[in-house]
Formats: C-alpha cells, sequence, structure tokens
C-alpha cells in the first residue's frame, strides 16, 4: 500500500548529484520477514499527512497486524500530534499483544523522544534489519 499526499512538499537533497528534490509526505506499507513495515517520508504536522499516518495505523490494526515496524528514515519532523498518532498506535498494539517498533529515527526526533520519555515507551533500533529481526523473533 502506497499512500500519497497532495499537500506540502518537503525539500531534500539528492544523494548521487547534490540536486534539491521536492518529496511529497508518503506513507507506504510492505510486508518484509513476516512482519508489516510502514515507512514514512516527510513532515508530519498535524494536517492531512498526519490523518494519512493515522488512517494507515488503523488499516492495519482492523487487518490484525500483530508486528510493525515503522520506518522514519525519510521523516524530518513530527509535531505533537504525530506524537500522538505514535503513542495512540502504541497503545493499540499492546492492548492486542502485538509488536510494535521504530527504526531509522533521525537525532532530532531522538532528542524529542528523550525529553517526552518516549524512549522508555517505544522499541527504538538503529536500523531497518535490527528492528525486523527483533520483531520477527518470537
Amino acid at each position: 500500500m502506497d499512500i500519497p499526499f497532495s499537500g506540502t512538499l518537503i525539500p531534500t537533497r539528492d544523494s548521487t548529484e547534490g540536486q534539491v528534490q521536492m518529496l511529497r509526505p508518503r506513507v507506504q506499507v510492505t510486508d518484509e520477514s513476516g512482519v508489516r513495515v510502514l515507512a514514512a517520508r516527510g513532515e508530519f504536522v498535524g494536517g492531512k499527512e498526519t490523518d494519512t499516518l493515522r488512517e494507515a495505523f488503523a488499516e492495519e490494526a482492523e487487518k490484525g497486524t500483530d508486528r510493525l515496524l515503522i520506518d522514519l528514515a525519510d521523516v524530518t519532523y513530527l509535531n505533537s500530534s504525530a506524537l500522538g498518532v505514535l503513542i495512540s498506535a502504541h497503545t493499540n498494539f499492546s492492548k492486542r499483544e502485538g509488536k510494535l517498533g521504530l527504526c531509522n529515527v533521525s537525532d532530532g526526533i531522538t532528542n524529542i523522544f528523550v525529553i517526552t520519555k518516549l524512549s522508555l515507551v517505544f522499541n527504538v533500533y538503529g536500523n531497518r534489519e535490527e528492528g525486523l529481526a527483533a520483531l520477527s523473533a518470537g
């Protein structure tokens, strides 16, 4: 599932040529190693893009997904509304005895998690491979 968002474009550097590209916020869900992976991209500031994220989590809960890895490699900003969506998803998975983890969290977003003590709530993995290994075990 690839859910495009037709809102604000996010400037980012192309790693091959150093050119600036504009990226639309997006949520993409795939299956990897028996784990659903939700890869988010862009800034999540409480608008339609955050609603798209909320809807993706709701759809996974409705499907009965019990292992979800949220890849934040291409997320440049999360505001309090987006953090609330992540907390809600975590609560939902915990109530259903599912496993939920985050990976590829930038230093800036990690600081937010530390300050808010959410680092004590979420399982955070350095990269996708670590997250997949942890969530697919057991």
